[in-house]
This record gives C-alpha cells, structure tokens and sequence, in this order.
C-alpha cells in the first residue's frame, strides 16, 4: 500500500483530519479495551473461570485485564522504533488493525464449559494482541496531531487523541447497557459476544480515515535531512531523554484513576457487599464519559493559555482526593451520591490530566524520538495502572469491602504523577521544531552533538 506523500508544509485541514484520525482510533482502542474491562468485572469470571468459587474467578479475571498492560512496554519498545524509523502514520494503520482482529476474535471464543482451560488461555492470548495494539496507539497518534497542530494549539488538537479515548469507553458503556440487562442465560450464552463483534465497524471507518492521512511536516523534514532520522532511536531517547522518559512513566500512573474507577468500583458496587444495579452502574460511567467529551478540549485550551503543569496538576491532585468520595458514595449504595461524585471525579477533574497528558509528554522529547518516548514511558506506567486493578482486588479483602483502603492505595498511585508534573517544564510557548532541546543549548547545537545515523 502507497503512502501519500507529505508536502513541505501540511496541506490545509490536515489538523484537523490528523485530530478526527486520532479520535476514531483511540475511539476504537478504548471502546475494544474498555468493553473487556466490563466483561472481565460483569461476564468472565463465569464465561472463562471456575464459578464454583466467585472470589477467585473474579480475581483472575480482573489479572487478565491487567495482562494487556504487561504486554504494552513490550509492544511500546518494537512500535515506538518503528515510527520514529518509517512514520507515525505506519503505526496508527497497524495499531487500528491489531486491535479490531483481536476484539473480534474475543467474541468468537470458546468457554470453559467448551474446551476447559484452554479457554481463559486464548482468552489471555487475545488480550496481549491489545495491549501490543494499545501500546503505539495513543502515542502514534498524539506525536501525529502535535507536528500536525498550530504551535499554539497543540494541547487543543492532541487532546482529541484522549477525547476519543472517553468516546470509545462511553460507546462501549452504551453497549454494555442493553447486554447487562438481557436475562442471565442469554448474557453468558451469546449476549457478552455482541459488543465484540461490533469492533469491526469502527475498525473499518478509522481504516477508511487513516489511510489517507499525510506524515506530519516535521517527521517530513527530518526524513530529507541527511542525518535527520535516528538509527537507533531507543539508544538516542535513553543517552539524552532518560530524565523526561522517568517523567512520564511517573506520570502514566494517573491512569490507574481510570482503571480503578472502570474496573474494580463497578466490580465492588455490583458485588454482594454493596448490592448496586450493574445497569445503574454502567450509566455512572456513561454520563461521566459524556461530561468528559466537554471537559478535555476545556482543559486543553486552557492549557495552551496558561500551560501544560497546572492544568495536569490540577487532575492529579483532585483525582486523588475525589476517588476517597467516590468510593465512599459507593459504599452507601445511595444511587444520587454514586452519581454525583462519579462524574465530578472522573468527568471533570480526572478529564483535566487526560487532557494535558498528550502534549505534556509528547513536548517533552524532540521529533526523532518522540514516539518511543510517549510509547516507551506512557505504556510501562500504563502496566502499573493496569495491574491496579488486580493489587486493588487484593487490598479490598476476603469480602472486598475495604473500599477505604483501595481509595488510599489509589492516591498514593497519584503522587509519582504530581512528581512528574512539578519538575517538568513549561513547553506551551516552545515552537514545535525546538521542542525536546536540552537547557542552554540551541537547536542546531543538539543537533551538532549527535553521531550521524544514531
């Protein structure tokens, strides 16, 4: 398949068409991702494990939604050379592939009660598919609408790439709803398969979008210059950018907000302890989400006025302290409490870091290791967050009612994200080609001090 070639200067609308490619994927990634997370706390542990003991099902069910984010530091270290080498535009065509081939398999698999335990095998097989796929995702996209973007609006245009994310999560919540509700024979019979199968609509129209898409001008640029595009583009990040690569694992960690809130609350509020309708549950999540389409490019351009720190900050710390509100309401069972701290914790103020998180990390690093960058150090905090899930599962307890002390295990998760984001720098009025120097030093000065080719 050829691929367009990018004019000096990127042509009018590619912004935005990079923004609209960055939202359909991601939609994709997380409605795929997102829908198995509700499966994994609702469906699997009766589908794919031993319902004769609920507990265990449920926990290990809950670690194959971590497994993923084992895999994604793995996919992020091969994705993030491939598309500082060849191009972001290669990496979000795979990555949509990926993704849409392996949800769909998800749905045709066999259970347990048909082919024993090698079902939650391929089960666990498939979800290292996604987390390969998840792993050059967000950040093929988010370098692409950052070179793409007007250096004044980098924070409005990437945050399209996490807009998307919130998209695919609210149409897989609005999938799920109708599913949760169908008698519980039909759900764990074929009902759970449908939102699966679904997956390949998106994947088609992201393809259709994508394949059109130019290279960004900068990674144009770089590409005709002699010595532009790094051979060794992991040698290069971890020789000059380790410190800003350590950042951004750090902050990563604010993603265990989401997963916590995703996974384990809809997991303890459905569960014996606290009682809660799921379909109710489901609906926290979607109103969230809707909240969230309004509150990202909010944030986003507010951080472009007054910069990346304080409006990423803000999410971090408020997510912390509202998760201990939102856990709380649960543990009442009180439906409008749920409701309220729900969609201000994760609508709101979580929706100020996803916001940020794209350009904040991504200015971080110059354009020829940009995309290991985000790749390498967003997916390895991305494995912790993910693993959240399973230690939460654990610090709840025999009866998993110990909602207080997975709140606490969930802000301290946030602390390496205010680290991260008090000793970054501003970089909200840097031009994009100067992005990612090292202090004191000039854009042709960096460029001097690097081996040819490496």
């Amino acid at each position: 398949m050829s691929v367009p070639a990018a004019p000096p200067h990127a042509p009018q609308g590619q912004p935005r068409k990079a923004a609209l490619a960055a939202w359909i994927g991601s939609a994709l990634e997380y409605y795929d991702f997102f829908i198995y997370g509700s499966a994994a706390a609702l469906v699997f542990p009766k589908v794919f494990f031993d319902a004769s003991d609920p507990a265990n099902a449920t926990l290990l069910s809950l670690a194959t939604f971590g497994v993923a984010y084992a895999a994604r530091p793995v996919g992020a270290f091969f994705l993030g050379h491939v598309g500082d080498r060849l191009g972001r535009r290669k990496i979000m065509v795979f990555t949509l592939v990926l993704m849409g081939l392996s949800t769909f398999l998800i749905g045709c698999l066999p259970t347990r009660g048909q082919v024993g335990s090698l079902a939650p095998v391929l089960l666990v097989l498939c979800r290292v598919l996604q987390g390969i796929s998840a792993a050059g995702e967000q950040a093929s996209a988010g370098s692409m609408t950052l070179e793409h973007a007007p250096g004044h609006r980098r924070a409005y245009f990437t945050s399209f790439t996490l807009s998307g994310t919130q998209a695919g999560q609210l149409l897989a919540t609005l999938v799920f709803l109708p599913i949760a509700a169908l008698p519980e024979d039909q759900l764990l019979s074929w009902g759970w398969r449908v939102p699966f199968w679904l997956s390949v609509v998106v994947a088609v129209v992201g393809y259709i979008i994508r394949r059109t898409l130019h290279e960004t001008p900068e990674f144009s640029r770089q590409s005709a210059a002699r010595d532009g595009v790094a051979r060794l583009p992991l040698v290069v990040l971890l020789r000059e950018h380790w410190a800003d690569v350590l950042r951004v694992i750090g902050g990563a960690l604010v993603a265990s907000v989401s997963t916590i809130f995703t996974v384990w609350a809809l997991s303890y509020a459905t569960s014996d302890a606290v009682g809660m309708n799921r379909s109710a549950m489901l609906w926290v999540g979607a109103l969230a989400n809707i909240v969230a389409l309004g509150a990202i490019p909010l944030w986003a351009r507010l951080a472009d006025r007054i910069g990346r720190r304080p409006v990423y900050l803000t999410g971090a710390v408020g997510s912390a302290l509202l998760m201990f509100g939102y856990l709380w309401a649960i543990s009442t069972g009180s439906y409008p409490l749920t409701f309220v701290f729900g969609i201000l914790a994760f609508g709101v103020v979580y929706s100020a870091a996803n916001a940020v998180w794209p350009s904040f990390y991504g200015e971080m690093f110059p354009t020829r290791v940009r995309l290991s960058g985000m790749a390498i150090g967003t997916q390895i905090g991305f494995a912790v967050a993910g693993f959240a899930v399973t230690f939460a599962a654990r610090i709840a307890g025999p009866d998993g009612a110990d909602w207080f002390a997975v709140a606490l295990f969930t802000a301290a998760l946030c602390v390496p994200p205010v680290i991260a984001g008090v000793t970054a720098r501003e970089t909200h009025k840097v031009p994009t080609e100067l992005l990612g120097e090292r202090r004191g030093q000039s854009a042709a000065e960096v460029e001097g001090a690097r081996p040819v080719g490496v």
